[in-house]
């Protein structure tokens, strides 16, 4: 293998396939990113076994890369990811001897790496679906930025530590939950889908992937769903995750259907208010905080014993002339509420020790859960 490529180009793709490297991983064989070179593309794979990261560079324009000899070779991710970064020159040649030695260089430079064995490199089948489904960055961006943080990081519990897809015609409904708090994610596809799927991805899998897609949001993500795995596709990019086995809970049931009482309060300020309120709890006390209203007027407190107390009032509107108070994580209640991007908020409570819903007229398609906090 033999070739000379643009350093950015390198290492945007080296950046993508090594966030599949994992520094624990007992199989060195994982810690080397896959080089394959045709007249056609350089290829690029990287995978720890959870997740596979594939990725290809058209050789199609001699200014980005110029093939001089076609070959493979296994390279040690973290070298040569230091190495492409670092080097100051705008062309980067890499050329493997002996087939195992790989030499890269530069007008003013040189490095001589020792190559790993691809005999040894896993088997990685990167199927694509004939029925797959289409999802615009964007939607798919937020569907994890609205649910994954109330996914579980109790690794006893592993259905827990995914996001539920559920999917049927043309509905996608996405579910998050830890056992504590709920936010869940209804999406309507544009083309509806022929077979039904409910499946579980591991977030952080899922959260890895939406760091490579690119930050301007445009074009679509083909989802290719199996039976123990899934396939993202973007552009020049492959991801595949594992699913997690096991039955999802049925989180329809949590979510309350009747309320005692609707408020509608600014967002930004009552997400302050928790916030101020939550200064003098303790992690011990879950930061505990506790709700109240009289009348138009809101009511946050705290305490602690060996800090102090603390009470943050803001006006309200309410949609019945009755007063509620209620206990609640300020931590879980201040995430459901970065969730949202919105100037309003409906706060629902059906009572004491039921779960507390948050919605927005401006954002149907997203729900938010706390549930309650006893405090006697």
């Amino acid at each position: 293998m033999k070739l000379t490529i643009k350093k950015e180009i390198l290492q945007d793709a080296l950046n993508k396939v090594s966030k599949a490297i994992s520094t624990k991983n007992l199989i060195p064989v994982l810690a080397g990113i896959r080089f394959e070179l045709t007249k056609k593309k350089l290829t690029l794979t990287a995978s720890d076994n959870d997740i596979t990261i594939q990725t290809f560079i058209p050789c199609d324009h001699q200014d980005d890369v110029d093939v001089k000899e076609e070959g493979s070779i296994l390279i040690q991710g973290k070298y040569i990811l230091d190495i492409v970064r670092k080097l100051p020159d705008k062309y980067i040649h890499i050329e493997v001897i002996d087939e195992l030695k790989i030499r890269i260089y530069t007008e003013n430079s040189e490095f001589n790496l020792n190559g790993i064995s691809e005999s040894e490199y896993p088997n990685i089948e990167l199927n694509e679906s004939k029925n797959y489904i289409q999802l615009p960055i964007k939607e798919l961006k937020d569907i994890v930025s609205e649910t994954a943080f109330a996914t579980s990081m109790d690794e006893t519990k592993p259905v827990l530590t995914g996001i539920n897809f559920k999917i049927s015609g043309n509905m996608m409904e996405c579910n998050a939950t830890d056992s504590y708090r709920l936010a869940r994610k209804l999406i309507q596809l544009e083309n509806p889908i022929e077979e039904s799927y409910n499946i579980v991805i591991p977030s952080r899998n899922i959260i890895e992937f939406t760091k490579i897609l690119p930050s301007e949001e445009e074009g679509n993500v083909e989802l290719h769903i199996f039976n123990n795995k899934i396939l993202f596709k973007y552009n020049h990019i492959l991801f595949q995750s594992r699913l997690i086995n096991g039955t999802y809970p049925n989180t329809t049931n949590l979510l309350p259907t009747t309320s005692e009482m609707i408020l509608k309060l600014n967002l930004r300020d009552f997400y302050d208010v928790i916030d101020r309120a939550s200064i003098l709890t303790s992690d011990k006390d879950k930061n505990i905080v506790t709700l109240e209203t009289d009348g138009n007027l809101l009511k946050v407190k705290s305490s602690s014993l060996e800090i102090g107390k603390v009470e943050e009032k803001m006006a309200v509107e309410k949609d019945k002339e009755i007063d509620i108070k209620i206990s609640f994580s300020a931590k879980y209640m201040m995430d459901a509420l970065r969730a949202f991007n919105t100037e309003m908020i409906d706060v629902y409570f059906v009572g004491e020790i039921k779960p507390i819903v948050l919605k927005t007229s401006e954002n149907e398609s997203l729900t938010q859960l706390v549930l309650p906090i006893r405090t006697y």
